[in-house]
């Protein structure tokens, strides 16, 4: 049996409206090659005036002042580290034993101290943390410098490989961010062509999938996707960022 008979006919190449943890719940074990996600950071749960009112404060001008759709980003530390590793589990048996897990999350300083997600991957097998630098940003802190980047952890299977002569790239890569885009925490589609032209997987599951950029790039270098969000809304913005990407494609082809 092929992996692609083993989904639910409705997953494969789809977005999949619904919560990240409930889906991936249906995809059988070993069945999806890679997973590439950054889910959403909890910055409203924030010991500075943040975005935790409201009202914007400091963000007024920030694209994520306006908060995502359907999830308020503002849950308990604990509840968000208890979700966050309960998604980790899923991704990590959904893997084969060559598969591995991009996992992109962001780095902050809450109460004076360094929140370095620890607690979220602490017992997954963190093979080797990516910097992502993605430039410019504001500081409204004097008490620390202006941070420029964020944290790819690769949490990858015994048997992960990368693509030959991926592993020429070095840890550090510069990508700035996605500008033109209505989702207010979009990935670059450089960003994500990077990973899934440096991996053999033949099928890429994002949990988080946003308005649609990794399978913009799984389609990008023919591969299939699965896509899930929580958010009716971005699902629908992701499926006609797709589509449109498609038929663009098919015009320069």
């Amino acid at each position: 049996m092929s992996k692609k008979s083993k989904f639910p006919e409705n997953f494969l190449n789809k977005i999949i409206c619904g919560s990240a943890v409930e889906i991936m719940q249906q995809i059988p074990d070993g069945s999806v090659d890679l997973v590439i996600t950054s889910p959403p950071y909890n910055l409203k749960n924030s010991t500075g005036n943040g975005m935790k009112d409201g009202r914007g404060g400091k963000w007024a001008n920030a694209a994520l002042q306006k908060g995502y759709s359907h999830h308020n980003d503002c849950m308990p530390h604990d509840e968000y580290v208890k979700w966050q590793r309960d998604c980790l589990n899923e991704m990590m048996r959904i893997i084969p034993e060559d598969g591995a897990i991009f996992y992109n999350h962001k780095w902050r300083v809450q109460g004076g101290l360094l929140q370095d997600r620890q607690d979220i991957v602490s017992g997954f097998p963190v093979r080797q943390i990516i910097i992502w630098r993605r430039k410019g940003g504001l500081n409204f802190n004097a008490g620390y410098f202006l941070p420029t980047y964020e944290v790819i952890y690769l949490i990858a299977k015994p048997k992960f490989k990368l693509a030959e002569k991926a592993n020429a790239h070095g840890d550090v890569w510069d990508f700035t961010q996605e500008m033109n885009n209505e989702h207010p925490a979009a990935f670059p589609v450089k960003l994500i062509d990077r990973i899934v032209s440096s991996t053999e997987a033949k099928i890429i599951l994002d949990p988080f999938m946003g308005s649609g950029t990794t399978a913009i790039s799984a389609t990008n270098h023919k591969r299939d996707y699965i896509g899930i969000d929580l958010s009716p809304e971005y699902c629908e913005m992701a499926r006609k960022r797709i589509k449109q990407h498609q038929s663009q494609s098919k015009l320069f082809a």
